[in-house]
């Protein structure tokens, strides 16, 4: 039998296997039962940097904090305190003797749990851990009806419901969009609420003003307790670094504020190559390591042994357009050699995604993704922000491209966890039983594990051409859409103790009633 009869043969076999034309619908309802859990990787991480190559740049990072120095801008606090820690202050601008960062990131764990609401829920970050969490940030949105537009409070709802649905998804996120028909000044209250009460995964915190901070950790705190808030991470916060080389007071602000009341950080150089870094991997990496690890000390300045990611978002720039690109070569290597610091000072680190360009999920989106999500999974990354819904560069989050960027996800989640040798997995009873040229596909093994044995994904099609029409013909966006629809159309909130949503509901309405909204 040639390879294309056997193609053929395969497609009636599982289709027949799987209940015919009903069997196919039903399997692309859409709709999955079930979690996992965060990934637990087997496989060793892979290295881009020898010895010799990381004793330069980590000397070279050493020079930049030392001589360049790192700019806390706009507060005077966190300047008095490197003052007090034996850093050189100079106006804005603080220079760092060789060794103090690394010293004071010594007091960081190198894992901690966040915890959840639903304790079976909660992650550990760190280790040989890998914790996938959705897009974030984006203000607009490429909704189920195929229109760009500004995202609204509903759209960040549904991804919300949808991340809780998603199996491989271990994690709620934060900013899943930005819900423009709200205030700036209270929308962080509404987007914090919406993690607590459509899904009972761990979430992000606000961090766009201290004040909004000081807000998600009194939220968390009427979740969980005040006493056990002090005690464990609840919450995770994303800080970007203003590469090059500056500290905002808004993300300063917001670092202290969860740092001090013992909440995990993500800490990242936010790097576009070519502007806000080198053009060359090893000058970008240099300027990456110079930044986290002065923020990374802070954050123990702040309070020593508050749990912290060491991170990095790295891109590159069109030399032609001046926009960013992305899944090609050159950030992938800063990937890979940031991870490799991260595990030298044996801190948890966070990079990676499903990013691209693309204005929608089409086969640049998918190259791209992909180009981007398997360096990360190479790299041992441990917090995967932006692992599913990015398009447009950060600028649009996608219903579809969050349900195919999820699918991909599960596939990494099997992978990750390597090569099953125990008694079923060797299948030796299988292959006793088949013997030469007979099948597999009735014995008994095949029979017991046909439901779990290869990873499928519904939004693909692989039926034949002429099934495929008899389908509608549809695209794999259009399969993603019907998806979709079909999660929100079937979701259900986790239980919240209604004392809880109570709690919740009075703190944000008398924080609304207490000032006035602001667009800006």
């Amino acid at each position: 039998m040639n390879e294309a009869a056997q193609t053929r043969e395969n497609q009636r076999s599982g289709r027949k296997a799987r209940g015919g034309a009903a069997g196919r619908r039903q399997s692309r309802s859409g709709v999955r039962l079930g979690s996992f859990a965060y990934i637990r990787r087997t496989l060793p991480p892979m290295d881009v940097l020898d010895e010799e190559a990381m004793a330069v740049i980590e000397a070279n990072a050493d020079k930049v904090l030392e001589e360049i120095g790192i700019e806390f801008r706009e507060d005077e606090e966190a300047l008095a305190m490197w003052r007090e820690a034996g850093a050189d202050v100079q106006g804005e601008r603080v220079h760092f003797p060789v060794g103090l960062c690394r010293e004071l990131m010594k007091t960081a764990p190198a894992t901690f749990t966040q915890h959840a609401r639903n304790s079976e829920r909660s992650v550990e970050i760190g280790g040989n851990a890998t914790v996938f969490a959705p897009v974030y940030g984006p203000p607009f949105i490429r909704d189920l009806e195929g229109e760009r537009r500004y995202a609204t409070l509903e759209d960040f709802r549904n991804l919300v419901k949808l991340a809780y649905m998603a199996p491989a998804m271990h994690h709620s996120g934060g900013t899943v969009c930005e819900p423009v028909d709200v205030a700036v000044n209270k929308r962080h209250l509404d987007m914090v609420y919406s993690h607590i009460k459509y899904s009972d995964k761990p979430f992000m915190g606000s961090v766009t003003a201290p004040e909004r901070a000081e807000d998600t950790v009194e939220m968390a705190k009427l979740l969980f307790g005040a006493d056990f808030v002090d005690n464990h991470c609840v919450l995770t916060s994303l800080i970007n670094i203003n590469s090059p080389m500056v500290i905002d007071a808004t993300m300063a602000g917001a670092l202290k504020v969860y740092a001090r009341a013992g909440q995990a950080t993500i800490i990242s150089p936010f790097i576009v190559g070519g502007a806000m870094s080198p053009v060359t991997v090893a000058g970008t990496l240099t300027q990456v390591l110079a930044e986290a690890q002065a923020a990374i000390a802070f954050s123990q300045l702040c309070r020593a042994g508050a749990p912290v990611i060491m991170g990095t978002f790295a891109t590159a720039i069109s030399m032609q357009s001046g926009a960013p690109t992305f899944g090609t070569p050159e950030p992938a290597q800063v990937l890979l050699g940031a991870a490799q610091f991260a595990r030298r000072y044996n801190l948890p680190f966070r990079s990676g995604g499903s990013l691209t360009g693309s204005k929608v999920p089409d086969a640049q989106a998918a190259y791209e993704s992909a180009n981007t999500l398997w360096p990360a999974m190479a790299a041992g990354v441990n917090f995967m922000l932006h692992s599913a819904g990015w398009l447009e560069g950060g600028l649009v989050s996608s219903y579809e491209k969050f349900i195919l960027d999820c699918e991909q996800l599960e596939a990494h989640q099997k992978f990750a966890a390597g090569v099953d040798v125990s008694e079923n997995g060797q299948a030796l009873s299988a292959i006793e039983e088949v013997g030469p040229g007979g099948h597999y596909l009735g014995c008994a093994h095949t029979q017991a594990n046909f439901q779990t044995a290869f990873f499928t994904t519904r939004s693909a099609d692989n039926n034949s051409f002429e099934q495929w029409e008899i389908d509608g013909a549809k695209r794999s966006p259009q399969r993603a859409n019907e998806i979709a629809r079909a999660w929100l159309a079937s979701y259900e909130p986790p239980a919240l103790d209604a004392a809880i949503d109570e709690a919740l509901t009075d703190f944000i309405a008398k924080k609304k009633e207490s000032m006035p909204d602001a667009f800006t």
